[in-house]
């Protein structure tokens, strides 16, 4: 029985590693934030630091994971000198993936709902008052989203339970081409709306006047934070990927087509949703609200409406199912290292435990609503996100840098033979003092700022 896997092309790693990354951060927080900062010159500061951030990052998971062939729990021991402790960073990942997974899996529930409720008529005829209280009641409601939240569970597992090459790879890239498609459709329905024009020319014209309006200091540190933390760097999730893979390409390469799917995805929902927007006189910047009680609004006042938002939230669950996906395979391969148990003994562990961690963050929106652990109006779900998304994808980001520029870790030597490769494109040497040195230091600021913002800038 199958342990552990490879990829039967170059184009299901790409696909896979691009789920992984492609997520709600994606189509739901970067449309959102962007309508935040003011559109167009946001999108450009973002993409900049997608590049100088992220991309090296990813390089340094994805060499980590082919030159050991091992996830997150035992490539730092397969690769580290003899007696050095990087290997402790293991209950790191492995918690980060936890956590991510105790929250992700509400949240893609809250995405399987919508799509039945759009599919099945339930938001058809109902104004924004209307619209607003069906968000409001399914919070409220903990058993149908303990319901949805255990149907993401046992689907994604289902998918890995399959195998690699039969369900991971086979699954994702059929999700990813679904969803590429319908983004592509809904794209040009959205822009060729009446009224759309002005949607289109606050998403792509840029207006540096407005960076002014809400402080460029704050901008820039948006922006940093969704490049970084859009691709789910730091915690193994994305090496598992580079272990499944030989070593006929180089890494960069593979790394930036996963970067531009990523930053292709989230363009086109952008796409999508601002134009619609405009052409209904919706707020852009009307935050989280954005997606689950702004655009239903929207999909009822168009024609066709009820088929147009059955697409929407079709892709809006692949994209989530596809993160879902990626990191439940980084966990039961973890586990598989740690306990040398078959693979789908771990998952018929592993779904019912992940049940149980998911539940917290479902009762934390109504039987623990008092529970508000970064202050008021805060839940459980707020309080898994910081951990991982403050504390986790950055201090992780740190670990597997000085592990591959260091001369106490892998080296930046064994990194760059690794990385390099293969055919293609290949890393360039002379960035090793700002990878070494003014990269690090980029990522613990963004990680300072984290703390920073919460806890003082209120």
């Amino acid at each position: 029985m199958e342990s552990r896997g490879s990829f039967s092309t170059r184009l299901g790693f790409i696909l896979v590693s691009a789920g992984c990354a492609i997520g709600l951060g994606n189509v739901w927080r970067f449309p959102y934030i962007t309508g935040e900062y003011g559109g167009a010159a946001f999108v450009l500061i973002y993409l900049v630091f997608l590049a100088i951030l992220g991309l090296p990052i990813m390089v340094a998971e994805f060499a980590v994971g082919r030159a050991s062939i091992r996830s997150a729990a035992m490539s730092f021991d397969a690769l580290e000198p003899k007696g050095t402790k990087w290997h402790l960073y293991k209950y790191g990942a492995i918690a980060g993936n936890l956590l991510l997974m105790m929250f992700y899996t509400t949240v893609s529930g809250w995405m399987l709902y919508y799509l039945y409720k759009m599919a099945s008529g339930g938001l058809s005829g109902l104004d924004a008052a209307g619209v607003g209280s069906v968000f409001g009641a399914l919070l409220q409601d903990p058993m149908t989203m303990a319901g949805y939240m255990v149907a993401i569970v046992v689907l994604c597992g289902g998918v890995c339970y399959l195998g690699v090459q039969a369900g991971v790879e086979r699954i994702t890239k059929s999700m990813m081409s679904c969803l590429l498609v319908l983004m592509v459709v809904l794209a040009i329905h959205s822009v060729l709306l009446p009224g759309g024009e002005e949607g289109l020319r606050y998403y792509l014209y840029p207006d540096f006047g407005r960076l002014a309006e809400f402080g460029l200091k704050e901008v820039i540190f948006a922006a940093m934070g969704q490049a970084f933390f859009t691709l789910s760097i730091g915690i193994g999730a994305l090496a598992i990927f580079g272990s499944y893979i030989g070593k006929t390409k180089r890494l960069t390469g593979e790394a930036v087509w996963v970067v531009l799917l990523d930053t292709f995805v989230a363009i086109m929902a952008g796409l999508i949703i601002f134009p619609a927007c405009f052409a209904y006189g919706v707020d852009p910047a009307s935050g989280p609200n954005l997606l689950f009680i702004s655009l239903p609004n929207v999909f009822n006042a168009m024609p066709l409406g009820r088929l147009w938002g059955t697409m929407f939230f079709l892709f809006m669950t692949f994209a989530s199912m596809s993160t879902v996906i990626a990191v439940f395979e980084n966990l039961i391969v973890c586990f598989f290292e740690l306990l040398h148990k078959d693979r789908r003994t771990i998952i018929r562990w592993g779904v019912p435990v992940i049940v149980l961690l998911s539940l917290p963050c479902v009762l934390g929106f109504n039987v623990w609503s008092g529970f508000q652990p970064l202050g008021p109006g805060s839940g459980v779900l707020d309080l898994e996100d910081f951990f991982v998304s403050n504390n986790l994808l950055p201090l992780g980001s740190l670990v597997y840098l000085a592990f591959c520029t260091s001369r106490y870790g892998w080296g930046w030597d064994n990194f760059i033979q690794e990385a390099n490769t293969g055919k293609g494109m290949a890393f360039p040497t002379c960035v090793r003092f700002y990878v070494t040195y003014i990269l690090p230091l980029i990522v613990l600021v963004i990680f300072v700022n984290g703390y920073y913002a919460l806890f003082f800038s209120k």
